[in-house]
């Protein structure tokens, strides 16, 4: 692995029984770039994520991350390597106000005890308020401080997408995985994702990002790979990818020779 890969995913097959959802897949994702992975539904991007994450073990293939092998690592352990994610549907601690949610994410990151959290020692408090801080930080990065008081649950759908991402910056990652993020969002919303991706890139995280509507891959991606029945078709800068005739086959299919 060179430099400047950050994650390196070398000939990964996923099998579930019968079924092979991902076929020899090989991405590498570079330092502080967007890496955007996109494909008809089923084609296995997701399934992607979830070896990255270590949802999955792959049955075949490697997986390293900033040069260490993580596939046999358990799944918080990928998170303290520096691998944060969001999901397709939104997984928030409803009755957790948006402060307490982003401070779950922090968490993962202290290293006082058990013990020192029901003592409430010195270290613990300190941590608690770093925790603290760096919650308010995110929410004022991600545009929702003035929720910070307010249930997650009660939040527009927008600023839950948005509090979803705070949570995963809050363990600080290296690499940030963004599961359709766009998805339900109206045109002016999207144009602000993609503000928003750009300006997470700017202050230093990698961003592999999977989304189905393309304006949004497009605009914001430095690089493209596509997936179709488990197999990447194509790998480039986001105008050479659009226009590789693969590509086009698998989202509009390939008329009928008739």
């Amino acid at each position: 692995m060179t430099n400047d890969v950050l994650l390196q995913f070398s000939d990964i097959t996923m099998q579930f029984g019968g079924v092979t959802a991902l076929s020899e897949v090989t991405i590498d994702i570079h330092r502080g770039e967007i890496l955007g992975l996109i494909g008809p539904n089923g084609a296995g991007k997701t399934t992607c994520f979830n070896v990255m994450t270590g949802v999955y073990k792959p049955t075949k293939g490697t997986v390293r991350f900033d040069g260490q092998d993580i596939v046999p690592l358990k799944r918080y352990e990928i998170t303290l390597a520096g691998i944060a994610r969001t999901f397709q549907n939104i997984r928030l601690f409803g009755n957790m106000t948006a402060l307490e949610n982003v401070m779950v994410g922090a968490d993962a990151r202290k290293a006082s005890s058990v013990g020192g959290a029901l003592l409430r020692t010195p270290r613990q408090r300190a941590e608690d308020k770093e925790s603290r801080d760096r919650a308010m930080e995110l929410l004022t990065f991600m545009g929702i401080a003035d929720r910070a008081g307010d249930a997650a649950r009660n939040l527009p759908y927008g600023y839950q997408r948005r509090l979803e991402i705070a949570r995963a910056l809050g363990t600080e990652p290296k690499l940030l995985c963004l599961d359709e993020p766009a998805a339900g969002f109206n045109p002016a919303e999207k144009q602000e994702l993609n503000e928003l991706i750009l300006k997470i890139r700017e202050q230093g995280y990698t961003v592999l990002l999977i989304e189905h509507d393309m304006s949004v891959v497009m605009n914001v991606s430095d690089r493209v790979a596509v997936l179709d029945f488990g197999r990447k078709i194509a790998e480039g800068l986001p105008a050479d990818v659009r226009a590789n005739p693969d590509v086009i086959a698998a989202y509009l299919g390939v008329p009928d020779a008739s």
